[in-house]
């Protein structure tokens, strides 16, 4: 009994003692667990905020993105509209450019008739005077046969009273008639002599024309570049138009930009420059990189090779024609007569035909064809000097032929084709004549075209003339002049009043349609290497 007591108790100590543990250890784990949510909590609303943060940053970047894109796309199409505003004016000068022009000739033709109805009328007038000054010769002529039959028959009646006297009036008569019918016989002869050698000419000329075959192009003063797609137009024109200028800045041309589908228009009055900025644009948009920089390399290359070109085409023109000997000098200005243009007519294929056809009348004739062939290609030579002196291009032709080793004859049909000097040669009529006979065939030529690149030149080179001036370009057909000045010799001060200048000579000095606009352009460029 006492042993049980004991135990009991210890039982029950145990069990109260294990109870308090137990609770103890419960409340820990249940304290633990309230932390664990806490810090659950915690992470989940930081996680949360993090991604909200992330989001709405992301958001925002997509808004600038989008805004950054739109603003973008605004630029271009104010870009796109701007150009599409000049080209609309520039359009819009032309249609009342044509318009007024149209008038013009309207009113020219309106008196050229009036003029050709006055003549129709005073030859009419003329006709009558003509016809009744006729029937009043055949009249008196009548008149004075009967007259001289009356006489013989007096005379006949007479003569056996003053047998002498008779006589001598006979004779005399009868001389009156015989130089009369001698005269009449002459008359006719030498008409027949005529008749004879004008067909005899004519016949010379049909056949060598018709020995003779050439193409027969006329050059315009627009070139056209064809795109494969529309959204290289972007490309080309550059970022707010810095590649399309610097392009018309390193060729000398204007690149107009407008809808016309898949293509580009090349316009200026210089073939050369045309076709070195279609080959540039060729080539530039073949290797997709189009920037200024890259953009003045390619120009300058494409120039070399143009000049390489046109000695090429030179020797093979030479070689066609079978002459030999020719001066390598003469041999580079034959090349470039392809790129210049005669009254609208292409001076190679007319130097080219003119060569064949004196080749073809000299052999006609029985004269030297060789040196007529020779003097035909050559006798333009002196259009396609670069330096372009006051002289007549017939004159400065022959200076050239004589200093590159010509023969006499050679240089004096040369210089005798416009008659600026006598002719020494029977070469020297037939070059004339065949330069007459290409120039003058319907279709052939255009004469305004000479005087109109005649005019722009001039305009060039009367800005050149100012001091500072490094390059000149007339732009928009002669309406625009581009003026680039040193900008270390020329403040932006100097360009201003430069402009002014350039304009006031140019009102002085020259005749010309409407206005001409005159841009100075100086820039400033710095260069360093990094070694």
């Amino acid at each position: 009994m006492n042993i049980i007591l004991p135990v009991l108790a210890a039982l029950v100590v145990g069990v109260l003692i294990g109870r308090f543990l137990l609770g103890r250890v419960f409340k820990n784990m249940e304290e633990d667990a309230k932390r664990k949510a806490k810090m659950l909590i915690k992470e989940a609303e930081s996680s949360a905020e993090t991604m909200k943060r992330n989001k709405v940053l992301e958001a925002k970047e997509k808004f600038l993105k989008m805004k950054s894109d739109f603003e973008s796309e605004s630029s271009k199409r104010k870009n796109q509209l701007s150009v599409n505003e000049n080209r609309l004016k520039q359009y819009e000068n032309k249609l009342k450019q044509n318009e007024n022009k149209l008038k013009q000739k309207e009113a020219q033709l309106t008196k050229g008739l009036e003029q050709q109805k006055k003549k129709t009328q005073e030859l009419d007038q003329r006709f009558d005077e003509i016809a009744e000054q006729k029937e009043l010769a055949i009249k008196a002529k009548e008149e004075a046969e009967n007259l001289r039959l009356q006489q013989v028959s007096q005379l006949e009646k007479i003569a056996n009273l003053k047998a002498d006297e008779a006589r001598e009036q006979l004779v005399e008569a009868l001389k009156d008639e015989a130089r009369s019918k001698a005269s009449i016989h002459i008359k006719n002869i030498m008409e027949e002599a005529k008749l004879t050698a004008t067909k005899e000419a004519k016949k010379t000329v049909i056949t060598t024309i018709q020995r003779t075959a050439a193409e027969h192009a006329i050059e315009n003063c627009v070139s056209v570049f064809n795109l494969e797609n529309d959204e290289l137009k972007g490309k080309i024109i550059g970022r707010e138009g810095r590649n399309i200028r610097a392009l018309e800045a390193s060729t000398g041309v204007e690149i107009i930009v407008d809808d016309t589908p898949e293509a580009i228009i090349i316009s200026g009055f210089d073939p050369v420059r045309r076709e070195i900025a279609r080959v540039s644009l060729q080539r530039l948009v073949a290797d997709g990189r189009i920037h200024p920089a890259r953009i003045e390399e390619v120009v300058a290359k494409t120039r070399k090779s143009i000049e390489d070109e046109i000695l090429e085409l030179g020797e093979r023109t030479v070689i066609d024609l079978g002459i030999h000997g020719l001066h390598p000098e003469l041999i580079r200005m034959v090349g470039r007569m392809r790129f210049r243009s005669s009254y609208g007519q292409n001076l190679l294929q007319h130097s080219r035909e003119v060569a064949k056809l004196a080749a073809s009348m000299a052999s006609e004739l029985g004269l030297n064809a060789k040196q007529a062939k020779r003097a035909g290609l050559l006798h333009d030579i002196g259009k396609v000097w670069p330096e372009e002196p006051e002289v007549p291009h017939a004159i400065l032709g022959m200076n050239l032929a004589k200093k590159y080793g010509e023969h006499p004859d050679v240089c004096n049909a040369i210089g005798a084709h416009h008659d600026e000097i006598e002719m020494t040669t029977l070469i020297s009529p037939i070059v004339q004549a065949c330069d007459a006979i290409s120039g003058s065939r319907p279709g052939a030529r255009r004469e305004m075209m000479e005087s109109y690149i005649k005019r722009l030149k001039e305009l060039e080179s009367m800005a050149l003339s100012f001091k500072g001036v490094h390059k000149c370009y007339a732009m928009q057909a002669g309406r625009e002049l581009r003026v680039m000045v040193d900008a270390e010799n020329v403040s932006d001060t100097e360009a201003g009043q430069l402009s002014f200048d350039i304009a006031n000579k140019i009102e002085n000095e020259m005749q010309y349609p409407g206005q001409i606009k005159v841009t100075v352009i100086r820039e400033m460029r710095a260069v360093n290497y990094a070694k």
